[in-house]
């Protein structure tokens, strides 16, 4: 793990250190397949099932980074996968709502958190583009898979001076990682990277 710290997170440019030590207290290879926890550590995303990924740890500490976060914020998660990036948050921030559309993968994470002491984690089964409006707002929300726009519902739920992070585009190979600040009624976007995500899921989709 620490070679991943090193060579991964720190020697890449990541400097916030509420993030590095996140980034260290997490076991990764908890969070993966049996069958792929040699490779856990490495510099890439690696299959959770039902075709989904975890991110690249290097992903994970850029996008925790970019939202600035601070100890009393509250932060959405869309895309629960693992629960990799909720236990990340977890670490940071007092509470973390965290969204996953396909039943068995937000299950497993739910369960795994659970055992791992994680009582700040809060795991809802359901559609991610429309947010979770009960709990809101949020002083943060990051998105880990790429709708083809941003979700309004997503930019209700940010309070004033609220942060996003957010891979946009559905085509594989053209998606930019964006950055969102609301400030009142005025929205900024900034395109941060090229990236390359899994396609958000809708719920129509998903029973279709």
């Amino acid at each position: 793990m620490e070679k991943m710290i090193t060579n991964q997170i720190i020697s890449r440019g990541i400097k916030d250190t509420q993030v590095i030590e996140a980034m260290r207290n997490v076991p990764r290879h908890l969070f993966v397949p049996e069958n792929r926890r040699e490779l856990a550590y490495d510099d890439r995303p690696l299959p959770i099932g039902e075709g989904q990924t975890i991110s690249q740890p290097y992903i994970v500490a850029f996008m925790t980074e970019v939202l600035d976060l601070s100890p009393e914020d509250k932060v959405l998660e869309i895309g629960t996968g693992s629960g990799y990036q909720a236990a990340i948050l977890a670490g940071i921030v007092r509470e973390v709502y965290t969204i996953e559309i396909i039943p068995r993968l937000g299950e497993t994470a739910r369960k795994r958190l659970e055992e791992m002491g994680y009582r700040n984690i809060y795991v809802k089964i359901g559609d991610g583009y429309k947010g979770w409006q009960e709990k809101a707002p949020f002083h943060a929300v990051i998105v880990t898979c790429a709708p083809g726009k941003i979700p309004r519902p997503l930019i209700d739920q940010l309070t004033d001076g609220g942060r996003m992070i957010i891979p946009v585009g559905e085509k594989r190979g053209i998606q930019k990682l964006v950055l969102l600040r609301k400030d009142k009624s005025e929205i900024t976007k900034k395109e941060v990277m090229d990236v390359l995500f899994v396609p958000m899921i809708k719920d129509k989709e998903l029973r279709a």
